[in-house]
């Protein structure tokens, strides 16, 4: 049985998570359970599931939850109480799926308390991946994806060693405007917020579906690969496969190739993080060959979407950069949800705040939390 706090039950992971251990209940036990603002669903989910803790970021609500739960379960709030649930001593693994940064210090916590994570905010390793992997090595954890295309790539390697590997391929369905013939360059700045968010093959939060029609989300993925991984940015490529199908590759020294497939399902990379090294039986995914028929693979079109040179630059240049690329792109998707700016302001955005930052090379985590501030103010202005 593993006892598991999750950090953002409400969101598109947390609630697959939730159906994860539903599936599991004799391998998965919820001990802690932390959400930004859905008090009702929190409710509902510590009723059923009935952790011992749960947190809130509003102090109000965490009132009325108390008040609801009794003494069946302590509420905590704020970043507080983020930090409360990522150190509970009977949690064997954190899982973090708090879009943003606010998953960073309760991802350090965790860490220094023993525990695995298994990782699904990209910018826990986007912004911090060398000092967040130098403490899991230093405290002796594990620290797992939950990304179904990281997770391919864990499952391919298989502790193989990093100097087996010649490259690892990133899959990226495209997003809604990898057709160029539909969506040339030009008709960009016409691209609604409706249109954006109508991912061709996944189900997500408004974030990380814009991100996936930008191709930042591919970009964050090949920086979040190189520490993930111990691989040079150089040995981290992207393949547009419109599928879905084949979550990533890892091209191994001798040229041969090893790929993980199944239909796409969040519930499956995440079961994997949570019940690893085991594998657990599960019918949720059924994969049909047959009935797929076909599986195509294309360059991505980086005039069209730079989005991918520019995390390959935040992630050579590493320091400071990637923490600069995570947050300008963060205000700049808000930006264009809120109709501030067009779609394609979305990358100059954060090419001009890059280009207007001096990198810091091996910085303190003062000095990265500084920087993606300066970044938000920079790009917000």
């Amino acid at each position: 049985m593993k006892n598991v706090v999750l950090l953002g039950s409400t969101g598109s992971i947390g609630t697959s998570t939730v159906k994860v251990a539903e599936d599991l209940p004799d391998q998965i036990r919820l001990i802690g359970l932390a959400a930004g603002g859905n008090a009702d669903l929190l409710l509902e989910q510590a009723r059923k599931h009935k952790p011992s803790v749960i947190s809130i970021s509003d102090p109000a609500k965490a009132k009325q939850l108390q008040n609801a739960l009794g003494t069946s379960a302590q509420v905590f709030c704020g970043s507080e109480g983020l930090l409360q649930l990522a150190t509970l001593p009977a949690a064997d693994i954190v899982l973090i799926a708090i879009v943003g940064t606010a998953g960073l210090q309760p991802a350090l916590a965790a860490i220094r308390a023993g525990k695995d994570i298994a990782v699904a905010s990209k910018e826990i390793l986007v912004m911090a991946g060398e000092i967040v992997m130098n403490e899991a090595r230093k405290h002796g954890v594990r620290v797992l994806a939950v990304d179904s295309e990281h997770s391919a790539i864990f499952q391919c390697l298989e502790g193989k060693p990093a100097s087996s590997v010649r490259k690892l391929i990133l899959t990226a369905s495209g997003g809604p405007f990898r057709d160029k013939t539909i969506w040339p360059k030009e008709k960009f700045s016409e691209i609604t917020v409706e249109r954006a968010l109508k991912h061709p093959s996944w189900v997500m939060g408004k974030k990380i579906t814009i991100d996936s029609a930008t191709l930042f989300n591919k970009g964050l993925e090949m920086i979040e690969a190189r520490w993930l991984f111990d691989i040079e940015m150089a040995r981290v490529g992207v393949v547009v496969h419109p599928q879905s199908i084949v979550h990533s590759m890892v091209e191994f020294v001798d040229g041969s190739l090893l790929a993980q497939l199944s239909t796409p399902d969040m519930c499956l990379p995440i079961q994997y993080a949570l019940t690893y090294p085991e594998r657990a039986a599960s019918e949720r995914v059924q994969t049909n060959f047959p009935k797929i028929g076909t599986l195509t693979f294309e360059e991505p079109d980086v005039e069209r979407f730079p989005a991918i040179e520019l995390a390959r630059r935040a992630g050579e240049v590493g320091g400071t950069l990637p923490a600069v690329l995570n947050a300008a792109n963060e205000i700049a998707v808000e930006a264009f949800v809120n109709r501030k700016i067009n779609f394609p302001q979305i990358t100059e955005m954060v090419r001009c705040t890059m280009d207007a930052h001096e990198t810091i090379s091996q910085p303190t985590l003062e000095q990265i939390l500084e920087a993606d501030a300066w970044a938000r103010r920079t790009a917000a202005k």
